[in-house]
């Protein structure tokens, strides 16, 4: 797996922000973003990738993301760019030309396959912030929240849920919860809000609560209390 340095883009929309205080974050030096390779249909979308990308810089905090250069993926990666924050994208080699279009934001790593992105992302993650996307989105966010559950990891998943673009999927959680596929604790695992900075502000705020599962590791082999080791096959940290 190799990394491959690239030329600066800017953003038409970008801002610079050399006069604006920084807040650096409490607990958070690297977010992963999840988001669609398409601006969507509304224009509230694109903006609120732009706050996130600002709100991500005043605070100090790098991006990891999916590696991809148009669409709401290459808006934040612009913006924190741009804001001199670090850019990291994580793509499998399959879609290297077909998810990026012109010159790439920051490092990018090549792995191979999309499992091997997922744990990358989040092997370097402290914390996960899903936007509006597509069906890739969606399984992105619901893979790290399962991690979660199991105990991979303990890092805050957030939605933001842009012009209530996740109340239905948010609705389905609490009937999941409901009809008793899970309880609270595993609820609480995902926080949600419509403004950047609100959602930060609560990832931030976020206590973990443990969730009732096997508290599993992939990313370093360890006694098992069933009396055999785990073995490393993601490279989540936690």
């Amino acid at each position: 797996m190799g990394a491959i340095q690239d030329q600066e883009i800017v953003a038409p929309m970008v801002v610079h922000y050399a006069e604006k205080i920084m807040f650096p974050s409490k607990r958070f030096k690297k977010i992963c973003v999840f988001c669609g390779s398409s601006s969507g249909k509304k224009g509230v979308f694109s903006n609120e990738a732009l706050n996130l990308g600002r709100e991500l810089v005043n605070r100090k905090i790098d991006l990891v993301y999916g590696g991809g250069s148009i669409g709401l993926m290459g808006q934040v990666a612009q913006t924190v760019k741009a804001g001199g924050g670090q850019v990291c994208g994580v793509i499998p080699k399959a879609l290297i030309g077909k998810e990026l279009t012109g010159n790439t934001v920051g490092e990018l790593i090549a792995v191979p396959d999309m499992h091997s992105r997922k744990a990358e992302m989040a092997r370097q993650a402290d914390a996960f912030i899903a936007l509006p996307g597509g069906y890739g989105t969606l399984e992105e966010l619901v893979e790290v929240i399962t991690w979660n559950q199991l105990g991979i990891h303990r890092k805050p998943v957030g939605l933001l849920n842009v012009d209530g673009f996740y109340d239905t999927l948010l609705t389905f959680f609490d009937k999941q919860m409901e009809e008793e596929f899970f309880d609270s604790s595993s609820r609480s695992i995902v926080v949600s809000a419509p403004t950047a900075s609100e959602l930060l502000d609560k990832l931030e705020a976020y206590t973990p609560i443990l969730a009732k599962g096997p508290k599993l590791c992939w990313e370093v082999e360890r006694p098992c209390k069933l009396g055999h080791t785990t073995t490393p096959i993601a490279g989540v940290g936690q």
